[in-house]
């Protein structure tokens, strides 16, 4: 569409404002999503005894939700988890890990908030028809960031934990230091949760024609295999592990590519 052909009357009345007032508006949306982080992780921290005990260290436990339906549904003591010591080595190194869970959980409850600051930032330069048929995109991003996590911290996190601290090398003793620990958790439960954004990536790229139903399903068991390869970095050498990540992922290609058949038939209409 040639410039003077734009319609005027689909554009937001903040296409009157000027780069400065865009930074101040950038800068105002920052504060407010930066500040209920810092709320949600103050809370965290004022009951730091009570998350670590039961969030953190939950997967490490035999009455965590995992390894109890696991022994329910195969009868056997497949979620034992074997015993291990939690130490923290350096000065600092418990007061810190305290501050990492408490900012990682504030983002990870925030994640909403801060996601629709982001998204009042943006939407005012979208047209009119683009705010409509992105209509819900906050509350469909939080739901799917939070079931990622949700599905790193209950499915991923507990097999990997079980994996690592049951992999010993003769004559060294495996013992953990807290901080590696949080490391490992984050980068089980937050990749996941981005992950799971896969619908919403397909559906901006099939608006703006990068990408086509099609073109997903030609190309299905190229991603079958790029699936389970990153199913495989993702988890221990366990097949009965990667098969049951690999298979929520290859539900939520399946899922983009109906979201693409949708965006086809919508960019069609218009």
């Amino acid at each position: 569409m040639a410039l003077d052909q734009v319609d005027v009357d689909n554009l937001d009345q903040k296409g009157d404002m000027s780069v400065f007032d865009h930074i101040d508006e950038l800068r105002g949306r920052l504060i407010k999503a930066l500040g209920s982080i810092v709320i949600v992780g103050i809370i965290c921290y004022i009951f730091n005894d009570e998350i670590f005990k039961y969030v953190i260290f939950g997967p490490t436990q035999e009455w965590f939700p995992t390894y109890t339906l696991l022994n329910q549904l195969f009868g056997s003591d497949i979620g034992a988890v074997p015993e291990f010591e939690k130490q923290a080595i350096g000065f600092a190194e418990a007061f810190i890990t305290a501050i990492k869970v408490s900012f990682v959980i504030g983002l990870i409850v925030s994640f909403p908030l801060v996601f629709r600051q982001l998204w009042l930032f943006i939407k005012p330069g979208l047209y009119k028809k683009e705010q409509k048929a992105t209509r819900g995109i906050v509350f469909i991003c939080s739901v799917l960031f939070l079931m990622g996590v949700s599905f790193g911290y209950f499915i991923i996190t507990p097999f990997a934990t079980k994996f690592l601290m049951g992999y010993t090398i003769e004559g060294v003793k495996n013992i953990p230091t807290l901080g590696s620990y949080l490391s490992y958790m984050v980068m089980f439960t937050l990749p996941a949760g981005l992950i799971f954004e896969l619908p919403v990536l397909v559906f901006f790229l099939a608006k703006i024609g990068l990408i086509t139903a099609q073109t997903m399903k030609k190309y299905r068991r190229h991603a079958i295999i790029v699936i389970l390869m990153l199913a495989a970095l993702m988890t221990p050498p366990d097949v009965f592990t990667q098969f049951m990540i690999g298979i929520p992922l290859m539900f939520l290609y399946e899922i983009g590519i109906i979201v693409a058949r949708r965006v086809e038939k919508q960019n069609a209409q218009d």
